[in-house]
């Protein structure tokens, strides 16, 4: 099955994927052309957006608990940089929360306010079926509830407040400062 690296956007159709409960990965999926598929796509969606630091399988149309990041968002001195995350669940989240400016691939160019716990620790599973936990703050707890949140067909739009619309010029323009 091909599937296609376009990104979804909220306003596409109406039977929008990003609004739908995403469905596990089954044991028997693990290691298959299709899963490997779905990653490649997600891979190359991700890669075509400078501002990209993560992407949900629901953005790309496939309803599966899958979301990828970008080996970019870790700081430089990780040691280990999980970048699959294949039926995440957030096992612990810190009591301290922050508010944080968040955008999304799939809301273009909008972007607001969001609280998050400031830690928290993934339990997932690489492409291959084993299961690792990941404990995580900064950016990469912030991506990870961003990221666990569209496989409950939750985007920030939901929750978050101040939203503020820019160009993609401008958030080009942002970046390369």
């Amino acid at each position: 099955m091909k599937v296609s690296s376009k990104i979804v956007q909220i306003d596409d159709k109406k039977d929008n994927p990003l609004r739908i409960v995403s469905s596990p990965v089954k044991k028997n999926e693990f290691g298959t052309d299709e899963l490997k598929n779905t990653i490649k796509a997600m891979q190359e969606a991700l890669a075509k957006e400078d501002d990209g630091v993560a992407i949900a399988a629901p953005q790309i149309g496939v309803n599966k608990c899958i979301f990828i990041i970008s080996e970019k968002s870790y700081d430089k001195n990780a040691k280990w940089k999980p970048l699959i995350f294949i039926n995440p669940k957030i096992t612990k989240a810190s009591k301290r929360r922050v508010i944080a400016q968040e955008g999304c691939l799939s809301v273009r160019w909008i972007y607001g306010s969001t609280e998050r716990s400031t830690n928290v620790t993934i339990e997932a599973y690489d492409i291959n079926g084993n299961k690792f936990s990941y404990g995580a703050g900064g950016l990469i707890a912030h991506i990870f509830q961003h990221e666990t949140d569209h496989l409950e067909g939750v985007l920030f739009t939901d929750h978050g407040f101040d939203f503020e619309e820019f160009t993609e010029e401008e958030v080009k323009a942002a970046n390369k400062k």
